[in-house]
């Protein structure tokens, strides 16, 4: 068979490739595009991408575009996306930074959709309050959560060491990290990662100590003292091999697979209660959570409920009510909670706690246990951090790092500390 080629041939093929074009140019104008970019592991990736599929096949013609960083990488790219004007639709936000984002007008304000789009009227209204900044709503919490000590069980149990309880003491704590890393059942391995620069753990002792990091008109709310005593409580540490030394410490990048943990460097590390299903996920051994130590018998809470993490909308996205949208449906729907399960914290709606608890595994159980199991050491809701506070944590880690080094003692850490975080803060 010849195929001619006529100037009618040539004429129809292309009127057929302009119709297809044009076809395809109107199915892409029609499409609804979401971009969502948020923190945390491949575990937490994993479930969201399939919510990202399950909201797509109930809304045809839509398309989402997920991103995922480690917890370091995430800040620095999403400001430079913002200032770029090529922020996602999607925001994952976190308590320490949405006053920041908020006042700096990159995020939609979402009051407008409450109780149309966003039905959220069986939150708890501390986590609604927790998402408000100057009187309007900016972000939607995606789960409660409170920060603990990851525990390796097994490691535990080969030292022979009894894992810690809830009136388990900072210089109990010291003791238990020494004798495992004396029983040398593991090589190059250690009781506890340095938690030095670890802000949440910070906190808690702060609060122990009737302290904040923050006061509510956002200044620093401990002193040099405060901070020097904490670095020399953790330079005792290290001298007495009960937690990892710098070097080792220098590894973690404050994410769940860095951690000293799930490096195979220490039996304990610190994170957030939501944090264990990621944790595990990735660690071979049984891991359990404890309540951080106490620094006496009679001290105040240092823990409490927060919002393990926020859903905002960009101000710059085209469609901010389709955005609440989404938002709903990842924190309202029976089969999205299935999914995500506890990975970020214990929903936060009454209705979708009870339909989910009797489907949780057991690491699901434990991080719900965990978070209504508080009792009296959790305490109230600290004011949301002020404009600056993220700057200031990373201040924490890295004078942390400088006194774990030895390039500073644990008195000019602490003035240094808070040298440097009322600089920041006094910038806005």
């Amino acid at each position: 068979m010849t195929l001619r080629m006529t100037r009618r041939n040539v004429l129809a093929g292309g009127a057929a490739v302009l119709s297809y074009s044009m076809l395809a140019s109107s199915a892409l104008s029609q499409e609804k595009r979401l971009r969502v970019l948020w923190w945390g592991s491949q575990s937490r990736a994993d479930r969201t991408n399939k919510v990202n599929q399950l909201f797509q096949s109930e809304n045809p013609g839509v398309a989402i575009n997920g991103e995922f960083l480690g917890w370091t990488d995430y800040w620095p790219r999403l400001a430079t996306q913002v200032a770029g004007r090529n922020a996602p639709d999607i925001i994952q936000m976190d308590y320490r930074y949405i006053v920041e984002y908020a006042r700096r007008g990159a995020l939609a304000p979402l009051n407008d959709y409450l109780g149309s789009v966003l039905k959220v009227e069986d939150f708890d209204k501390v986590q609604i309050e927790g998402g408000s900044v100057d009187g309007k709503l900016y972000g939607v919490s995606l789960g409660a959560n409170s920060a603990a000590m990851m525990v390796n069980v097994v490691a535990f149990e080969e030292a022979g060491v009894e894992l810690p309880t809830s009136s388990t003491t900072w210089e109990d704590m010291a003791r238990i990290g020494a004798e495992i890393t004396k029983a040398g059942k593991r090589k190059g391995f250690y009781g506890l990662a340095d938690g030095s620069g670890v802000e949440p753990l910070f906190e808690n002792w702060l609060r122990q100590r009737g302290k904040a990091l923050f006061t509510a008109e956002g200044k620093i709310a401990y002193d040099a003292n405060d901070a020097a005593e904490w670095f020399a409580m953790w330079a005792a540490m290290r001298e007495a091999k009960a937690c990892v030394p710098p070097d080792i410490q220098a590894l973690d990048q404050f994410n769940i697979e860095t951690s000293p943990l799930s490096l195979g460097k220490a039996a304990t590390s610190y994170a957030h209660s939501n944090q264990l299903v990621g944790y595990q996920a990735i660690n071979k051994d049984k891991l359990t959570m404890r309540t951080h130590p106490l620094i006496g018998k009679d001290a105040k809470p240092g823990h409490y409920r927060k919002p393990s993490m926020f859903f905002s909308v960009s101000a710059q996205t085209k469609d901010p009510e389709f955005g609440a949208k989404y938002i709903n449906f990842f924190v309202k729907d029976p089969k999205a909670a299935a999914i995500l399960g506890v990975e970020r914290g214990v929903p936060e709606s009454a209705a979708v706690r009870e339909a989910l608890a009797p489907t949780l595994d057991e690491l699901g159980r434990a991080a719900l246990e965990y978070v209504s199991g508080l009792g009296a050491l959790a305490g109230d809701l600290p004011p949301p951090p002020p404009s600056g506070a993220g700057e200031a944590e990373l201040a924490l880690r890295s004078v942390a790092e400088q006194v774990g080094f030895g390039q500073l003692d644990a008195k000019q850490g602490g003035e240094t500390l808070v040298n440097e975080a009322t600089q920041i803060l006094s910038r806005g």
